[in-house]
């Protein structure tokens, strides 16, 4: 019986489903006119109510078997029933329209076509429909304008010839019987002056209709005065803003409507806002002012004849903070997604952070009606959103924020609207009021009322939000729940196991939303939800996917450039590029900074979406720098970089128009009236464009009568760019280089736009801009490119006067990686100075060198038709070279071979054909010196034009040193004045007027310049070196000196003693005028060589004299007579090392000595006490004397000496090894971080060598403090933290057995003026890597220390990298060049003299900026 229903409830169900599938399908396949009749609702409301049925209340009574039996079976049949619409239809059958690809938004050039494209999914398949600002686009009616096209599912529209009026926000619109969705895109057409003229005569015929069209016989004429200015306010004040309103007739109880905006909002009447209108005054109070409160103010007055308006910004500063360094109060707190136990509260972040940044956020509630505030959050969040549970359903709350950082807490922000809890569908029924009666039957049954039905499980659990410190989730009711409400259990497992865990173990939430806290981070968990009420428990829902614990909204990126532009004596406008990398941008904070100052500043204390701001309150003539950084959720972004200083002061342009009437000229020859504020925007969009795009611009004729005109220029666009050439390519970018316009249309070239297209098989495509922002060289890298596609490319250039055509379109070419080892063609070929036989060719380098760097180029020429023909033999290394020899009258042609180490690169494009001659008129560069020596260049033009400007360079390049030159031009004629000329100044000097015909010439400047009319001023040589003596090999002596200026003339007189000497066989001489060093050499000093010598100089009229006086120089004769003789020792069998001794670790003692220059015949004798001893080994002569170990016997005891002796001379060595105690060296003292220690050496250590100290002729008692001992060949004395009382005289008493020997050391006062470091540098330095690193270390120390600098206990040298100074004998520096992670590690400044040394040690920490972000994020 059961089955037999269900299979009835089955097949009627099917054709159910069939009908309305089939009613659906003919509904959607109306006629457009039926569906304009009828819409969609209004046919759903029409079947719905036009079958008339009575309908009776009756009652039913069931028993609970019969009931239960029922259920069973419509639950089965829903069961069923799903499963039937999943074998019908994988997507449900039906689902709403949905767009796969939305349109995007075009800016396109007046005059070219436009296509938008979409993709739309959806069943059955939705039907489109294309509206231009909500007007139906009708393509079959206007095939000439619009051309739409549908194919599966894509769907575009095509707009023919943009003009002006097609610049608008388009739709799209998808509609089937699930539902309706839209997308919009804007397209903009770049228009021209004609079209701008058509919108000021538009905008003043739209204004004569709405302002003087005259209703109710009445027309009304408002006007405002007293206006409020630009306020500035404090939190917690109170602020006023007021205006009288004059209404012009006046009718007996007419009052204008008086409207409050803020930031285009309307405003109403609250707690915080009061509003107040007399009749003639419209008063706006705001109380008690928060940050909220800023924000651009609007008076809206309408009458029945129109409206009158006046606006002004309100800033609102911070209140002073109760604690110095913490941060100031969150703004903008609000509450979202209420439900009955469980709210969302969002809030914006503050401009000011404090002395450090907000580690976090702390959320306070207050129910309504009680007065203690209970902090929500134990640890603060990071984020701007916070989820809120455990809230009593029905109950009122409002929430506050407080920020945190590391130096406390800041005040509360202001509260927020108080939000019940409560469920959301019952919030919806409470706004939408009473409805109407219900009428129907109603059925009920005997049902035990304590037996209820278990839950089913929800459904659509989802994450709605995942942060590091909470996740959220949210679902939807289940279908079987009973008749009671239902409340959730919410369980987790971690990935990779099968565990759950129940979150709410203690009390079930009632809102189908919770938030989860206390999960780890970085790891993944599932989620699942159990719906329960009094019957029990239901089954789980289905689990979620893996969500990974963590910030999924990153921070914005950094804005881009900063533009400040002068705009009032107060006031700044600011502008910026806005964050590419951003999601949920919150808004922009603008900083302001006295320059050089330091001290940043709020301009606004509520973030502002836009890109363009007004920053008020300034000081009048500060130097002003600016600075912005982005806000959204996550937090603040970096700040950008610094403006250029602008000055606070008037805009010159504007100051005769802020706050008066304008005028402005139609092109009808009318004039009308406009408030400077309403048309401010439209009047700065027509002067930006004029200046840029068209061949007029706009001007203040009459700033006092505030009248503006538009006039025209005597400026054309410019002629196309040509040699547009590939000069390097990659996988992903190619190198675009091409050659300037030929003319440039009487102004300067602004820049270049550049368009591609792709070429496959042959077919082209539409071509794209490349670039928005105009490039301003010859070159570009264009970037995204796809690999092993071809492209072609053009170009267009722009100046004042718009954009000329495009370049011809290159050959298709090939993204693909560049293998060759040849360079690639140079770019940018020019010509300047064409006369008749020559001219300059000018080029840049290629922009792929291939395997090694360019080496040099080689140019060609050729006539018309005639064949290349290379210019030189050899390449030159200038991009630059003047090509001779043409013949006057004929056309050449030129281009450019690179060259490396692999050979010669293909050659670069061709300039055009350039006829040689000399045109009429050409003027060349003049020199002239005035009668004070005064050297200068001048050049003149006579066809100068009204932009053109002189452009002068040296050797065809820039100036890097501008002080050695000052260029004066006025009235066509220009001048370049040598400020102090010398051998810098000698080069090739160049002159190109911009503007013009190749208006240019040059001159080369040469040495014999630098002494022309040398008659009229004295010329003294310089010297970079002054004379000095150095003494050489052999004994030889050499006088130098070095020459800073002189010419190939000059000439050098040798002098001694006022006595004019020659080379000969004493002296030889030498000038290299190469490098300008003069040399006088002698073999050999003598007495009779003291006085002075001196190098006289002769160029032209110019002369020079150095001097160096040798009188008295005894040391430096008698050391010129020992390397003299040493030079003669060593002709002969010499001693390289003389003799010493060793010990082995045998034990045995060595006497050994090293000899030189010897050959077979060589007498080598060993001596002891004048005794001949046996010969050991030529070259390392030894003798072994056997003693017991760690001692000498005295029978070993002498003088041994060693002889050396031939036909080319003798030499001989000695080493006493009788008086131990005599060998000692002197007592000296060293400083250690413990003391000091006193020593010395001797020559060799016995053990019946007895050792004593005296400290002022007393013996030295052995203590902890004070030690003494030996170590080897040192005897030592240490003294262990040295006081007032360890000054005095030291000595050191040595007994050998003999006899014995004192040394004696004073230390009284040698404390002080042993070396040390008194100061100047840190324990740790932490430095940014690619800064630059400077630490300077004060040195003491009488004598002057030696100074030295280690790296982790190795010694440091300066080089490009290191540099290390010692200056004044007081201050020691490093200089680290662009350091980098390698500099980092223990560094130490070392000082030491006879008294002592130490070490002043310090660590230095290099570290990369995004390491550190990644560690604070």
């Amino acid at each position: 019986m059961s089955n037999s229903i269900s299979q009835y409830w089955v097949r009627l169900l099917i054709n159910l489903i069939f009908s309305i599938s089939h009613l659906a399908t003919q509904d959607l396949m109306e006629t457009q006119e039926e569906v304009k009749e009828e819409g969609m609702g209004y046919v759903v409301m029409r079947n719905l109510f036009s079958r008339e049925t009575d309908f009776k209340m009756r009652t039913v009574k069931k028993s609970r078997e019969t009931s239960l039996r029922e259920s069973a079976e419509r639950l089965a049949l829903s069961r069923k029933k799903e499963e039937f619409q999943k074998k019908m239809n994988p997507d449900s059958l039906t689902h709403p329209p949905e767009f796969i690809l939305k349109p995007r938004g075009q800016t396109v050039w007046e005059g070219k076509s436009v296509t938008l494209h979409c993709t739309v999914a959806g069943w059955p398949k939705p039907r489109v429909a294309w509206y231009k600002n909500n007007v139906l686009i009708d393509a079959k009616s206007h095939p000439e304008k619009y051309f739409t096209e549908s194919q599966y599912n894509m769907h575009s529209l095509e707009i023919k010839k943009c003009n002006f009026s097609d610049t608008a926000e388009y739709r799209i619109s998808a509609l089937n019987v699930k539902g309706e969705s839209s997308a919009f895109a804007p397209v903009i057409i770049k228009s021209e002056y004609l079209t701008f003229l058509k919108l000021i005569s538009n905008l003043e015929s739209f204004l004569n209709n709405v302002l003087h069209v005259p209703e109710y016989g009445v027309t009304f004429n408002t006007t405002i005065i007293d206006k409020f200015d630009v306020s500035f306010g404090r939190e917690g004040e109170t602020m006023s803003l007021g205006c009288t309103v004059i209404v012009y007739p006046t009718v007996k109880r007419y009052q204008p409507e008086i409207v409050w905006y803020r930031n285009g909002v309307a405003l109403t009447p609250s707690k915080w806002v009061h509003m107040h209108w007399s009749g003639e005054q419209a008063i706006l109070t705001l109380v008690h002012l928060n940050k909220e409160d800023e924000g651009l103010y609007t008076l809206r007055v309408n009458t029945k004849s129109g409206f009158d308006t006046h606006s002004a910004y309100v800033f609102v500063r911070d209140a002073d903070v109760e604690e110095e360094g913490v941060p100031v109060a969150p703004l903008d707190v609000r509450c979202h997604d209420a439900n009955k136990d469980y709210v969302v509260v969002t809030w914006k972040q503050p401009a000011v952070e404090g002395s450090s940044s907000i580690i976090g956020y702390l959320i306070d509630r207050l129910e309504v009606g009680t007065h203690h505030w209970t902090q929500c959050n134990d640890t603060p969040v990071k984020y701007a959103r916070f989820p809120v549970t455990g809230l009593i359903e029905g109950r009122s709350y409002t929430f506050r924020v407080r920020a945190l950082n590391n130096s406390g807490v800041s005040r509360p922000s202001r509260a927020s609207d108080p939000v019940v809890a409560m469920d959301p569908s019952d919030r919806a029924r409470l706004r939408a009021g009473p409805s109407a009666p219900w009428t129907g039957m109603i059925k009920f049954t005997e049902e035990d009322p304590t037996v209820g039905v278990v839950p089913g499980p929800s459904t659509d659990l989802a994450v709605t939000e995942a942060t590091k410190s909470y996740v959220v989730l949210s679902w939807k009711p289940p279908i079987q729940r009973g008749h009671e409400g239902v409340m959730y259990y919410v369980e987790k497992c971690l990935v990779g196991t099968d565990t759950w865990q129940r979150v709410n173990t203690g009390m079930p939430v009632k809102s189908p939303r919770f938030a989860l806290f206390d999960l780890a981070e970085g790891k993944s968990y599932s989620f699942r939800v159990r719906s329960c009420n009094s019957a029990g428990v239901g089954e789980p829902s289905e689990e979620t996917g893996a969500t990974t614990v963590g910030d999924r909204l990153d921070l914005p990126s950094v804005p881009g450039p900063v533009i400040p532009i002068r705009n009032t004596d107060t006031s700044v406008v600011v502008c910026w590029g806005a964050s590419k990398e951003v999601k949920n941008l919150v808004g922009y904070y603008i900083e302001v900074s006295v320059s050089g100052s330091g001290v940043w500043v709020p301009c606004n204390n509520k973030p502002v979406k836009g890109t363009r701001f007004v920053c008020h309150g300034l000081n009048t003539m500060d130097k002003c720098v600016f600075r912005v950084k982005a806000v959204n959720a996550a937090g603040y972004s970096g700040s950008s970089a610094e403006s250029e200083a602008c000055i606070v002061q008037v805009d010159d342009s504007w100051s005769q128009l802020s706050f008066y009437k304008i005028l402005i000229f139609c092109s009808k020859g009318q004039y009308f009236y406009l408030k400077f504020e309403e048309m401010l925007s439209v009047v700065y969009r027509i002067k930006q464009t004029f200046s840029y795009y068209s061949n007029t611009y706009l001007e203040i004729i009459n700033p006092e009568k505030h009248h503006f005109a538009v006039t025209y220029l005597s400026t054309a666009v410019p002629s196309p760019p040509t040699g547009v050439t590939l000069q390097e390519r990659v996988r992903d970018y190619m190198v675009l280089g091409w050659q300037a316009p030929a003319k440039a249309g009487g102004a300067d070239i602004k820049g270049y736009y550049l368009d591609y297209r792709t070429v496959k098989d042959g077919v082209t495509s539409k071509w794209h801009e490349i670039n928005l922002q105009a490039v301003t060289g010859t070159s570009y890298k264009v970037t995204d490119l796809k690999e092993n596609v071809f492209y072609q490319f053009q170009v267009h250039a722009v100046n004042r006067a718009g954009i000329s055509e495009s370049s011809i379109p290159t050959i298709p070419l090939e993204c693909k990686e560049w293998t060759v080892a040849l360079p690639g063609p140079p770019h940018g070929l020019r010509v300047q100075e064409v006369r008749k036989d020559s001219m300059v060719l000018l080029w840049e380098p290629p922009t792929f060198n291939g395997r090694s760097a360019v080496t040099g180029y080689y140019v060609d020429y050729k006539e018309e038709n005639g064949r290349w023909r290379c210019v030189q033999e050899r390449s030159t290394r200038n991009t630059y070279m003047k090509v001779t020899g043409l013949q006057e009258g004929v056309s050449y042609r030129l281009r450019i071979h690179a060259k490396n180490l692999a050979g010669v690169g293909g050659p670069s494009k061709a300039t055009d054909a350039i006829l040689a001659e000399t045109r009429p008129g050409t003027n060349e560069i003049v020199v002239d010196v005035d009668d004070d020596g005064v050297i200068s260049l001048i050049f003149e033009c006579s066809d100068l034009k009204e932009n053109s400007q002189f452009v002068w360079s040296k050797n065809y390049e820039a100036f890097t040193d501008t002080s050695r030159l000052t260029i004066q031009t006025a009235a066509g004629r220009s001048r370049a004045i040598f400020n102090d000329p010398s051998l810098e100044d000698l080069g090739t000097y160049s002159c190109f007027v911009t503007n013009t015909d190749g208006v240019s010439a040059s001159y080369t400047l040469t040495d014999r310049l630098l002494y022309v009319n040398c008659e009229q001023f004295s010329a003294v040589i310089p010297f970079k070196s002054e004379m000095a003596i150095e003494l050489q090999e052999k004994g030889r002596v050499r006088f130098w000196a070095e020459v800073a200026k002189f010419t190939s003339n000059c000439q050098v007189e040798y002098v001694f003693n006022d006595n004019i000497i020659h080379e000969g066989k004493k002296y030889t001489m030498n000038f290299n005028k190469t490098t300008g060093i003069i040399e006088m050499f002698m073999d050999l000093l003598e007495v009779t060589d003291e006085g002075t010598f001196t190098f006289n100089l002769f160029d032209g009229k110019a002369t020079g004299r150095t001097s160096l006086v040798l009188i008295g120089e005894g040391k430096l004769q008698k050391k010129s007579e020992f390397e003299r003789a040493e030079w003669v020792r060593r002709q002969g069998p010499h001693f390289v090392k003389y003799l010493s001794f060793e010990v082995t670790p045998e034990c045995d003692v060595h006497l050994k000595c090293k000899v030189g220059n010897i050959k077979p015949g060589t007498e080598i004798a060993w001596f002891k006490d004048g005794i001949e001893i046996e010969e050991d080994d030529e070259d390392c002569l030894c003798l072994t004397v056997p003693t017991i170990p760690q001692q000498i016997s005295k029978k070993d005891a002498g003088v041994y000496e060693v002889k050396l002796k031939d036909e080319r001379g003798k030499d001989k060595t000695l080493l006493n090894l009788t008086d131990a105690a005599n060998s000692s060296t002197e007592l000296k003292v060293m400083s250690t971080e413990h003391g000091i220690i006193l020593y010395s050496f001797v020559v060799h250590y016995i053990e019946d060598l007895r050792v004593g100290w005296l400290h002022k002729e007393s013996k030295i008692s052995h203590s902890d403090r004070v030690q003494c001992g030996v170590t080897g060949e040192q005897l030592w004395l240490k003294i262990n933290e040295p006081t007032e009382k360890d000054k005095g005289k030291y000595a050191i008493d040595i007994f050998d057995g003999k006899g014995s020997f004192k040394r004696v050391l004073d230390l009284s006062g040698q404390g002080k003026n042993r070396a040390r470091v008194v100061g100047g540098l840190p324990d740790v330095v932490t430095i940014q890597e690619g800064k630059s690193l400077n630490l300077t270390g004060n040195v003491w120390g009488d004598p002057v220390p030696e100074v030295g600098w280690v790296k982790n206990d190795k010694p440091l040298l300066s080089d490009a990298h290191h540099t290390l100074k010692f200056e004044h004998g007081k201050f020691a520096s490093i200089t680290i060049a662009a350091v980098t992670t390698v500099d980092s590690g223990k560094y130490a400044l070392l000082v030491k003299n006879k008294y002592g040394t130490e070490a002043a040690e310090f660590t230095v920490s290099v570290y990369i900026p995004e390491d550190e972000k990644k560690k604070n994020s």
